[in-house]
């Protein structure tokens, strides 16, 4: 299992620097498999094409960036969901790939948007609903339905991530993070 793992790893780091270099529909396999020194076979076996490995690239990365996020020590639930959903749409804005993402294939997103939420959301709401539950047992999340207060708040704080460029031509991307967080902590108390 190591080595599959370790395999899968070096697919997805080559393929990572590909969708950086040139995004998405740039890509090809047989670039990502001469960058990671495998056969396009190896690669198709794992793979069977660009939107399946950019997909599971998409998650590992940014599973692995909302990782990095700390906890704040001494918070209330409601604090730190906002600090760490603040902390992980910073994170996300800047993050190469994402921005490459954004920049060049945007339309990658859209069923994450309108048809389905991806493993990367369902992993992200699942730490909102634990936080909101907390909140709730700690007072510092109104009652209220607490898969529904997840949802809401996922689906704001995705959309900041996804339109941090239209949203920051005329405006300060730290003065809208900061009404983020104000927003969001009213809209929970």
């Amino acid at each position: 299992m190591t080595s599959q793992r370790h395999s899968d790893d070096a697919l997805l780091d080559a393929a990572r620097d590909c969708v950086v270099e040139v995004g998405v529909r740039r890509t090809t396999l047989t670039d990502i498999a001469k960058r990671a020194g495998v056969s396009r076979m190896t690669l198709y076996r794992r793979f069977p094409d660009v939107r399946t490995l950019v997909r599971a690239l998409m998650t590992r990365e940014f599973t692995a960036l909302l990782a990095r996020v700390e906890e704040p020590a001494g918070a209330t639930a409601r604090e730190r969901l906002v600090a760490r959903a603040i902390a992980g749409i910073r994170l996300l804005a800047a993050d190469p790939l994402m921005r490459r993402v954004l920049d060049l294939d945007a339309e990658l997103m859209l069923p994450y948007l309108v048809q389905r939420l991806g493993s990367t959301q369902r992993l992200i709401e699942a730490f909102l609903l634990s936080e909101v539950e907390a909140g709730h047992a700690d007072g510092s999340i109104r009652a209220g339905d607490p898969h529904a207060q997840a949802r809401l708040v996922l689906l704001t704080t995705q959309s900041m991530v996804l339109s941090v460029r239209p949203a920051t031509t005329d405006l300060d991307f730290e003065a809208l993070v900061a009404e983020l967080a104000a927003f969001l902590d009213g809209a929970l108390s």
